[in-house]
């Protein structure tokens, strides 16, 4: 291994970077040095972005072609902005290969995006359609649930589970690679004894997606898995992927990890980077011994590069995190540290119940807008969305604008789905749940003659699918003649883009008025969807990448409409991963709320609660104060009466740990201000009172 060069003899572009920054970048790229598996080790706010986007960037000043680099992220806009800097970096150090670098990353994106694009690639190879269409979440529930109903399933005399349930157990199996009893025992096992049902039900779901030539999200990762089981396809993969570069690895399920063991078996070219102290999506199927077990599955072990200079907070911030995560069982060794002086230890603050909890974020917040810092610099976090409640009742009685990240997404607002469900049915004819709803869409025709045109189609041969042949009354003819005309002109071979995908739009807006009655408002977001698809090459890669990586917010989201220039952040925890405030306040640090009461069943649940904290308090640049409720108020009980339990602070907190943390009671006793009544001023007979109650 050839030693790291002294700053004085590195390129100008890694001038900026620390040692250990430097030290990863340049990894198994010198002369000599071997390209073996590299795992990066990148703490909370130590430039891991930066870090990698100047690998890729001196990996291309190498001579490494753009096509040749494999550029794996969890967001399409993180590999959009790890794009941009990647830019930025060769344009000030080379103009000559600006040019190259300015035509971007061809194979950057979601493991799912980039699973999409190279499943079409192979479709030939692999038995597919390459005109196959992907179903979201909601359409794969829909399909699980038509086959659950054809099946029987949704008559049973004992209740069996719903279609979102069915889903996730699906998913679960799909992405942790168990067999489907040690799912239902470990993670539905309420839903254990139907596991011969279940298993029935999950080979008709199969069945029905190949039969109408639609993949659902996890086949994404399912399918690129299996193709790659192939020696020929991987090593065809191998050789075409010079490097393949991976970010957040610690949030990557098995499946995922198959597939780069797959692609590069040895390890040559491989580079991940992560935290496992970040280590947080279990529940969409993540698993943290990806990150810790990666260094070695390899022979000779991956080389391994820790960054820990943050850049984000304070000293005594990092202290406390740095102790909080200390506690773990297991995870790689690292000390968090920072060049930052001065700044206040983090507050542990405790009040009597969620009111006063509310009431002292509200006043804090307040006071730091009143010094100067704006309400977007300020954000309260918390485990579950249900926490941030009574805080939000309270910031609208004090008429404060806030967002909450959350709510209802871009691809579930009902006229994103109808215009969806027009393009992939256009697509794809036999894909039976977009057809289904767009149908629909036409006025007189309903389920009953929706399902009577979908079974024609599917019962006739190849190619002699003819829309304008369907049984439809007469009093509808002239319309559907128009409306199948549409749909075959957008789905023949060859079909000008966006072009195609324009004139359904302006179909469907036409009947937007019918449909709805706030039909401006949403015709807003349609019309936001066609200038979206002009910057796609085709229907196929615009339909892959919404589905994937969608946009978070629609139109009608619910809510009044944000009339401030300036607001607060409300978000849980998860949501806020990657994210940073100058202030952050953190509700419900107690047993109970972290560790939610619903996730201490193994000490593997345990330890990742125990990453959340972490999580959390590293969100924060210079000021953290933790909420310690001592009262919670039973919901779901009768109005009647103060239910209530006690609560106590969260163990990841323990005793040893309290020199870390100013602790403070809201709000605090007064003792001038309360004036104690003397003996002679009562004059109240109460024997007369309790003789008085029984006459």
């Amino acid at each position: 291994m050839s030693a790291v060069p002294s700053p004085a003899d590195l390129p100008d572009y890694l001038s900026s970077l620390n040692d250990a920054q430097r030290a990863a970048v340049l990894a198994g790229t010198a002369p000599g040095d071997s390209d073996g598996p590299l795992l990066v080790i990148a703490g909370a706010g130590t430039g891991k972005t930066s870090t990698l986007a100047h690998r890729v960037a001196h990996l291309l000043m190498q001579g490494v072609a753009p096509d040749a680099l494999l550029l794996l992220t969890f967001s399409r806009r993180a590999a959009e902005e790890m794009t941009r800097r990647v830019q930025r970096i060769v344009a000030a150090a080379s103009p000559r290969l600006a040019p190259i670098a300015a035509a971007g990353i061809p194979w950057s994106g979601t493991f799912h995006g980039v699973g999409a694009r190279l499943l079409r690639d192979y479709a030939g190879s692999i038995g597919l359609d390459p005109a196959f269409t992907i179903h979201d979440r909601e359409d794969s529930a829909d399909l699980l649930n038509l086959v659950r109903h054809e099946q029987g399933l949704s008559t049973k005399a004992k209740r069996f589970p719903l279609k979102g349930t069915c889903l996730s157990i699906y998913s679960a199996v799909v992405n942790t690679c168990s067999p489907l009893d040690e799912v239902l025992r470990t993670t539905f096992p309420w839903c254990a004894e139907w596991e011969t049902e279940l298993k029935a039900l999950f080979r008709g779901y199969v069945e029905a997606k190949q039969a109408q030539q639609v993949l659902d999200y996890d086949d994404l990762l399912l399918y690129w898995s299996q193709m790659v089981s192939e020696p020929l396809i991987a090593g065809e993969l191998s050789a075409r992927f010079r490097h393949v570069l991976v970010d957040e690895y610690q949030d990557t399920n098995r499946l995922q990890a198959s597939i780069l063991r797959a692609i590069k078996p040895d390890g040559r070219g491989l580079t991940v980077v992560g935290d496992d102290a970040q280590s947080i999506y279990s529940f969409r199927g993540a698993t943290v011994r990806n990150i810790l077990d990666f260094p070695m599955q390899f022979d000779p072990p991956a080389r391994r590069i820790t960054l820990e200079q943050n850049y984000r907070s304070i000293p005594p911030l990092l202290d406390a995190a740095n102790a909080v995560i200390a506690e773990a069982g297991e995870g790689f060794d690292k000390r968090l540290w920072s060049a930052r002086t001065g700044g206040q230890k983090p507050l542990l603050v405790s009040v009597r119940d969620e009111a006063d909890q509310a009431a002292f974020v509200v006043e804090q917040i307040l006071a730091r807008r009143e010094s100067g810092l704006k309400l977007k610099s300020q954000a309260v976090l918390f485990r579950t969305a249900s926490h941030s409640i009574r805080l939000e009742v309270e910031l609208t009685r004090r008429n404060i604008p806030f967002v909450k990240y959350g709510g209802l997404k871009f691809l579930e607002a009902a006229h994103v789905k109808d215009v969806l469900s027009l393009l992939r049915w256009a697509q794809n004819l036999r894909d039976r749940v977009s057809g289904f709803r767009a149908i629909q869409l036409l006025a007189g025709i309903g389920p009953k003659g929706a399902a009577r045109i979908l079974d024609n189609l599917d019962a006739a041969p190849p190619g002699a699918a003819l829309l304008a042949e369907q049984p439809v009354t007469e009093g509808v003819r002239a319309a559907w003649m128009e409306f199948a005309s549409l749909i075959e002109a957008a789905g023949a071979s060859g079909a000008a883009w966006p072009g195609s995908g324009e004139a359904l739009m302006h179909w469907y807006e036409t009947q937007m008025d019918r449909l709805y009655e706030d039909a401006l408002v949403r015709a807003a977001d349609v019309r936001q969807l066609a200038l979206l698809a002009a910057t796609y090459p085709s229907r196929e890669r615009f339909l892959s990448e919404l589905t994937l990586d969608p946009p978070e917010v629609t139109s009608d989201a619910p809510g009044k409409p944000l009339l401030d220039e300036d607001y607060l952040i409300l978000s849980t925890i998860h949501s806020a991963k990657g994210r940073e405030w100058p202030a952050v306040s953190v509700l419900n640090v107690v047993d109970g709320g972290i560790p939610s009461e619903m996730s201490t069943g193994s000490q593997a649940e345990i330890d990742e609660e125990r990453r959340l904290l972490y999580v959390a308090m590293t969100r924060a640049k210079d000021q953290l104060e933790l909420l310690v409720p001592q009262r919670f108020h039973l919901t779901g009980q009768s109005a009647v009466g103060d239910r209530h339990v006690y609560a106590g602070r969260t163990r990841f907190i323990p005793n040893r740990l309290l020199p870390r943390f100013e602790q403070r009671s809201w709000p605090r006793a007064d003792p001038e201000g309360v004036k104690p009544m003397s003996v002679s001023e009562a004059r109240i007979d109460i024997a007369a009172k309790m003789r008085a109650m029984w006459g």
